[in-house]
C-alpha cells in the first residue's frame, strides 16, 4: 500500500537539494571554511570582516553547516570552529571542491534546460549560455569557462583511473593497439609506457582536428616512432588490422544503437582473436541500491550537460551488447572498494572481450 505522506517527504528532499549544495559551496567559495581553518573561534562579525561579507549573511550560511556537524558554534561566545571538516585532509578536500566547482559552473545553469535537451537530443544549455552548438567535450576546446570547469576534474579522474585501468588487462608482445577516441594521445603514450614490448605499435583514433596535438605529444614523450594518428568518426568506421582495441570513457555517451554500431565497428577492426577493452562507469544491477548514487547523478549530467543523449548501463547490458556484436566477454574488473574514496560518485569497471569468428 502506498504512503502519500512518505512520498511527499521524499520529494521534499529533492526540493532542498540545490539550496543545500550552493549553501555549502558558498562557504568554501567565500573563504569562510578557510578562515576557520586558520583560526578557530571566530564570530560571525570576525568572519564577515575576513571574507568581505555581512555578519548576518555569514551567520545564515553557517546554520546549515552547524546542523550537519561540519562546523560547531559556541553558544556563549558566538564563535565558530571547524567540527567534522577539521578531520578532512587537504588533498581529499581539494578533490571534493574540484568536483563541486564543476557542478556549479558546468551543470547548474545547463540543467535549467534539461527537459529541452532531452526533447532535442542536444545540450541546449550550451547553446543558451555560450552560443555553442555541440557537446561539452567540443565546447571545452573552444569555451574557456567550460574548459575551466571540466578540465581540472578530468585531470583528477585521469590520474586516479588510468594506472588502475592499465593494470586490468594484458597486451600481447608486439601487438597493434587502437586507442579509440584517444583525444590528445595520452592513452597511447601510457600504453607504450606501461605495456611496452618490442614491436608494439599504438594508433590514436579521433577527430582529424586533434592530429597535430597528438603528434606533438608523441614527440615530447619520446614515443613518436611507436605511435601514430588516424582521423575519423567512430560511428562511421574504424581502421583494421589490430590486436587490441581500447574504448575508454565514452561508450556511456552514446545511445544503444550507437554503442552497437561502435562495437560492430570494433569487431571489424580487430584481427581474429583480438581483444576489446572497455572502460566505463556502470549502474548496479539493481538500481534501487541506495548506496550507489550514479543514477542520481549521471542521467541529468550526460543528457543535460554533456551530450544530450547516452547514459550508463549495467555490466549485464554491456555483456549482452558485446555478445550480440560478435564478442565473448572474458573478464570484468572493478576497483577495490578500499581504493575508492568515500566521496566518489563514479563506479567504473573494465570489461575485456575477445572477438569470435
Amino acid at each position: 500500500m502506498s504512503n502519500p505522506e512518505a512520498v511527499l517527504a521524499r520529494i521534499r528532499e529533492y526540493m532542498v537539494g540545490p539550496t543545500r549544495f550552493m549553501n555549502l559551496h558558498a562557504c568554501f567559495e567565500l573563504g569562510i571554511v578557510e578562515a576557520l581553518r586558520k583560526e578557530s573561534g571566530l564570530t560571525a562579525a570576525e568572519l564577515g570582516a575576513a571574507v568581505g561579507a555581512k555578519p548576518d549573511a555569514v551567520e545564515q550560511l553557517l546554520h546549515l553547516l552547524v546542523k550537519e556537524g561540519f562546523v560547531a558554534r559556541d553558544e556563549t561566545s558566538g564563535g565558530y570552529t571547524l567540527d567534522a571538516l577539521a578531520d578532512v585532509c587537504e588533498p581529499d578536500l581539494q578533490r571534493v571542491l574540484t568536483f563541486m566547482s564543476m557542478i556549479k559552473t558546468g551543470m547548474l545553469r545547463q540543467l535549467y534546460y534539461l527537459a529541452d535537451s532531452v526533447s532535442t537530443g542536444s545540450v541546449v544549455g550550451l547553446k543558451q549560455l555560450y552560443g555553442f552548438d555541440g557537446t561539452m567535450f567540443e565546447a571545452a576546446a573552444e569555451v574557456a569557462e567550460v574548459r575551466a570547469a571540466w578540465g581540472p576534474l578530468a585531470q583528477n579522474e585521469t590520474a586516479a583511473v588510468y594506472p588502475w585501468f592499465f593494470r586490468s588487462f594484458d597486451v600481447p608482445d608486439g601487438a597493434r593497439v587502437l586507442d579509440v577516441q584517444g583525444g590528445n594521445g595520452l592513452g597511447a603514450i601510457m600504453t607504450c609506457q606501461l605495456k611496452g614490448s618490442p614491436g608494439l605499435r599504438v594508433t590514436t583514433f579521433d577527430r582529424p582536428a586533434l592530429e597535430a596535438e597528438c603528434l606533438r605529444n608523441f614527440a615530447a614523450q619520446g614515443v613518436a616512432e611507436q605511435c601514430s594518428f588516424v582521423g575519423g568518426d567512430v560511428l562511421a568506421s574504424l581502421p583494421g588490422g589490430f590486436d587490441v582495441l581500447l574504448l575508454k570513457h565514452f561508450v556511456d555517451m552514446y545511445d544503444k544503437d550507437e554503442v552497437l554500431t561502435i562495437f560492430r565497428n570494433a569487431h571489424q577492426a580487430l584481427d581474429p582473436g583480438g581483444q576489446i577493452v572497455v572502460l566505463a562507469p556502470v549502474y548496479p544491477e539493481d538500481i534501487r541500491d541506495t548506496d550507489d548514487l550514479q543514477v542520481d547523478f549521471f542521467p541529468s549530467y550526460i543528457l543535460g550537460c554533456v551530450m544530450g543523449r547516452g547514459g550508463l548501463q549495467t555490466v549485464s547490458t554491456y555483456r549482452s551488447w558485446l555478445e550480440e556484436c560478435g564478442f565473448e566477454v572474458t573478464g570484468v574488473t572493478a576497483k577495490d572498494p578500499a581504493d575508492i574514496p568515500p566521496d566518489a560518485i563514479i563506479n567504473r569497471v573494465v570489461i575485456c572481450a575477445t572477438k569470435r569468428g
